[in-house]
């Protein structure tokens, strides 16, 4: 079962696939054709940025689409109901900082950290994964760690009742 939690990320993966594969199609090979114009191919720097920016393109594409494959496969009914997880809602008391925060936990293609929609591959992400309310997780960021209570969970099953 997958879900409307993840269309918006397959749309989101699909306009920047759908761009990119435009740049391919049309864009790259008119620049590669005016480049070429240009003469001697192995002192070309048009020439040899525009091939550069089309193996790129070619890459980027690859992992849009495995993406894409991946967000598709995921089985909503196979996340857990009473751990944190994809879609789960978690209120965090940090201790250090004295007050509570409130995190969501997203795909990386959904992650906006000044929203509290935190990645589930992010340091925060990855820690909190698995974890229950009264849970207490240290989070090792790159300015060292901190130290959260999980005070509340609500899980993206929770959410669609």
């Amino acid at each position: 079962m997958s879900s409307d939690l993840t269309s918006d990320v397959r749309q989101k993966l699909q306009a920047e696939l759908d761009g990119l594969e435009s740049e391919l199609r049309v864009h790259l090979p008119q620049e590669i054709k005016r480049a070429r114009e240009f003469g001697d191919l192995r002192e070309n720097s048009e020439y040899q940025t525009a091939l550069q920016r089309q193996t790129m393109v070619k890459a980027r594409i690859r992992e849009l689409r495995q993406r894409m494959s991946e967000v598709a496969s995921i089985d909503l009914s196979r996340i857990p109901r009473d751990k944190a997880a994809y879609g789960s809602t978690l209120v965090l008391f940090d201790a250090e900082r004295d007050e509570e925060v409130t995190y969501r936990l997203v795909t990386p293609e959904e992650s906006d950290p000044p929203e509290g929609l935190i990645s589930t591959v992010s340091p925060i992400g990855r820690s909190l994964m698995g974890k229950e309310a009264g849970d207490e997780v240290v989070v090792t960021i790159p300015s060292g760690s901190r130290r959260f209570e999980i005070r509340r969970l609500k899980t993206l099953h929770d959410e669609t009742k």
